[in-house]
């Protein structure tokens, strides 16, 4: 089959298209025939050696974790799936080396749901991490309705989907970004604010009596939603690799088929969607990379397979 690979830590230039064998698929597995496959910034992270203190890497890579497809095989004593079925799932496993950019992903059944009948594969492709990241981390901080959250890069991948999954569970949102930015997020349903100088005192502004939680999905939000949060323990970051020694929470998201199925479920429910920024063949990963590490991208990046 074809597949992405890398075979040592580097830039993106390492990628290759390359021939490589056809997964294994062991009990509680299921082979996915891949019609798109998400790009996350972790992905070029894990490629540069940014996590290899946390997680075992296994030369060469095939890199990616999101994937939207179909059952093409069930293993021994697999029956949450059967052949045809659409799937999506965030497929991390116990180490780093076979993911979603190939044409076949051999998936745990934990790290998969039913695909959102209303979302194409490309889309779906784009839902996996960056939802059960805004999910997860809105759990995390114990975010309910009736409260006010505050979303530090609201309008990216993962933020422009914390913002609807929060409106839907119930809670107000003021979501920070640039002026061109502002209407994309109103129609999302949050209040946004203007980065930059004088940041806290328009969020005051909005929230004078403060907010009760908040989200950083940029990297340098942490003390500022500190300051302004009720109670500074219902802050979390995914973006700040200090955030557990600034006293903030610093989720590592977990594949869960529930919180998929929740996700699924709100997509076909008309209240979450996914922007696609930018749809590119597989051949193309280190494009998709170089787009994705520019920070300048509104929605997700997917490789169509």
């Amino acid at each position: 089959m074809k597949a992405i690979t890398y075979s040592a830590y580097g830039p993106a230039e390492n990628l290759e298209l390359t021939d490589v064998a056809e997964p294994r698929v062991g009990p509680g597995e299921v082979l996915v025939r891949v019609k798109a496959a998400g790009v996350n910034p972790v992905d070029w992270k894990l490629a540069l050696g940014y996590l290899d203190p946390v997680l075992e890497v296994r030369h060469p890579v095939i890199p990616g974790w999101d994937v939207a497809g179909v059952v093409e095989a069930v293993g021994p004593d697999t029956f949450d799936h059967s052949v045809g079925d659409e799937v999506y799932g965030y497929v991390r496993k116990e180490w780093v080396q076979l993911g979603t950019y190939a044409e076949l992903v051999a998936a745990p059944v934990r790290t998969l749901a039913r695909k959102p009948r209303s979302l194409s594969f490309e889309q779906a492709a784009g839902l996996p991490l960056a939802g059960l990241s805004a999910y997860q981390s809105l759990l995390r901080v114990g975010a309910g309705a009736g409260e006010t959250v505050v979303i530090h890069s609201a309008a990216g991948g993962t933020g422009s989907l914390g913002v609807q999954i929060a409106v839907a569970l119930g809670l107000r949102v003021i979501g920070t970004a640039g002026t061109h930015n502002h209407d994309y997020l109103r129609g999302l349903g949050a209040e946004p604010v203007l980065y930059g100088e004088g940041l806290a005192e328009r969020i005051r502004t909005l929230a004078p009596d403060g907010v009760d939680a908040g989200l950083d999905f940029h990297g340098d939000g942490v003390e500022l939603l500190q300051s302004l949060v009720k109670q500074r323990d219902r802050v979390a970051s995914l973006a700040d690799q200090e955030a557990a020694a600034k006293g903030a929470h610093q989720p590592w998201v977990r594949p869960d088929t529930a919180d998929l199925t929740f996700l699924a479920e709100l997509a076909d429910a008309g209240r979450l969607t996914v922007e696609v920024a930018h749809a590119l063949p597989l051949a193309e990963a280190a494009r998709a990379w170089e787009l994705s590490a520019s920070g300048r991208t509104r929605g997700k990046i997917v490789l169509t397979v």
